[in-house]
C-alpha cells in the first residue's frame, strides 16, 4: 500500500488501513527492525536503576546487546555490550555492581567509561596496538529520569523527535520523586503493532474496559496528535473511589495516556503520584514481548498503590485478548485491511509513520 493513500483519503467517506500483510510479513517484520526499531529512541531504563558508581544494567534494542552504566565521574553511559577483542558478549547479568567489566573469553577489562584497562595476551610493543580500544558507545539521553538509547549516530535528539513531550511530562511534580519499583513482561501472539493501534483509539472502551469507563468521564474523553507521539486522556468522574480511596481527592485526579512513536506509551493514572511504561519489542512478526513498568516513589507499596496497579492490569488483561483476536483476523483472507473511523486519528498518524519509515 503507498504511502500516499492514506494521506490524500481525506475526501473519501472511509479512509482504509494498513493492509493486514504489514502485520502477518516476516519480511516485513524484518525491515522493521532496521528501519524503525534500529533507527529511533528506545527506552531502556531509569535512573533510579543506577543510583551509584559502578551500578548498571543490560537490555537488548533491534537484537543488539547493550550495557548501560554509571561511571565513576557519575555519568551514565551506554554501550555495545561486546567486547572489542573477538566480539564476545561482555556482561551476562542482567543488572549488578562492577568496579570494573571483565571479558569471560581473553580477560580483557574495561573501566566503567568503556575505555580498556588491560589485554593480557597482548604485551610489551604488542600493547600499544590495542591501547585505542574501547567499548563502542551507543548514543544516550536521559529525560525526565527515563534512559533512552538511539543506535543510529546520526539520530535528531530526543527534543527534536518529540517536541513538546518532556514539557508535558514536566507538569507532573510527583514525576521526580518516583523510582522504577516492578516490571512484569508477557508474550503476546499478535504483531507489535496491533497492541499500538488498540492503545491509540477509545472506540473499544464501552465494549471491552468496563471498569475504564466507570471510572473516567469517557463524554470528556479526548485524543490530541503531536509531534510523533499523541496524547489521550479525560478527568475522572465525580465521587469516583478506587478501592477505598476518594479519586477526587487523589494527587493525580485524571488519566493521561501517550504513545511515543515507535513502540512506548506512557501512562499516568488517577490516584497516587504514579508512572507507567509499556513497551511493545517485537520477536517475530507475529509474537510480542510486552514489558510493563510500574514507578512510584517506593517499592513498597501502599494499598492505594496496589489498587491502581490491579485496576491497570486488568485495563490490559482485557486488551491481550482483543489483539490476538485480531491476530487470527490478519492471516484471514476474508478482508486485505479496514476502515477507521473519525475518532481513530491517532492510529491515521501512527500508520503513516510506518509507512513513511518502510518507504511504502
Amino acid at each position: 500500500m503507498a504511502y500516499n493513500e492514506v494521506k490524500n483519503n481525506a475526501n473519501r467517506t472511509f479512509e482504509r488501513t494498513l493492509t493486514y500483510d504489514l502485520y502477518t510479513d516476516p519480511k516485513v517484520y524484518e525491515q522493521e527492525i532496521e528501519d524503525v526499531f534500529a533507527k529511533s529512541w528506545q527506552l531502556v531504563g531509569h535512573v533510579s536503576q543506577l543510583e551509584n558508581p559502578g551500578q548498571y544494567f543490560t537490555a537488548e534494542v533491534a537484537g543488539e546487546p547493550l550495557l548501560i552504566s554509571r561511571a565513576n565521574d557519575g555519568v551514565i553511559r551506554a554501550f555495545y555490550n561486546v567486547c572489542p577483542h573477538r566480539a564476545t558478549k561482555l556482561e551476562k547479568k542482567d543488572a549488578g555492581q562492577r568496579k570494573i567489566f571483565q571479558c569471560s573469553y581473553h580477560g580483557w577489562t574495561f573501566h566503567l567509561d568503556g575505555t580498556l584497562n588491560k589485554a593480557p595476551n597482548f604485551s610489551g610493543e604488542e600493547a600499544a596496538c590495542v591501547s585505542d580500544c574501547h567499548l563502542r558507545p551507543v548514543r544516550i539521553e536521559i529525560l525526565e529520569s527515563l534512559i533512552f538509547v538511539n543506535l543510529d549516530e546520526n539520530a535528531k535528539s530526543l527534543i527534536e523527535t518529540y517536541g513538546d513531550f518532556f514539557d508535558r511530562l514536566a507538569k507532573f511534580p510527583f514525576l521526580g520523586e518516583l523510582k522504577r519499583v516492578n516490571q512484569k513482561t508477557r508474550v503476546l501472539k499478535c504483531n507489535w503493532k496491533a497492541f499500538i493501534d488498540n492503545y491509540l483509539e477509545c472506540d473499544h472502551c464501552h465494549v471491552a474496559h468496563p471498569g475504564f469507563v466507570a471510572t473516567l468521564d469517557m463524554r470528556n474523553y479526548q485524543i490530541v496528535t503531536c509531534q510523533n507521539y499523541s496524547i489521550q486522556g479525560s478527568v475522572v468522574k465525580p465521587d469516583k473511589t478506587m478501592g477505598s480511596n476518594d479519586l477526587n481527592e487523589a494527587e493525580m485526579q485524571g488519566g493521561e495516556f501517550y504513545w511515543l512513536w515507535p513502540n512506548l506509551m506512557v501512562t499516568i493514572y488517577p490516584g497516587p503520584g504514579n508512572m507507567a511504561t509499556i513497551q511493545m519489542l517485537p520477536i517475530d512478526h507475529e509474537t510480542t514481548l510486552a514489558v510493563y513498568t510500574y514507578y512510584f516513589r517506593d517499592e513498597n507499596l501502599t494499598q492505594e498503590e496496589k489498587d491502581l496497579v490491579t485496576f491497570a492490569e486488568q485495563v490490559r488483561e482485557e486488551d491481550v485478548e482483543l489483539v490476538e483476536l485480531e491476530q487470527i483476523g490478519f492471516r484471514s483472507r476474508a478482508f486485505n485491511r479496514g476502515v477507521y473511523s473519525k475518532s481513530e486519528k491517532a492510529i491515521v498518524q501512527f500508520h503513516e509513520l510506518v509507512l513513511e519509515a518502510l518507504g511504502r
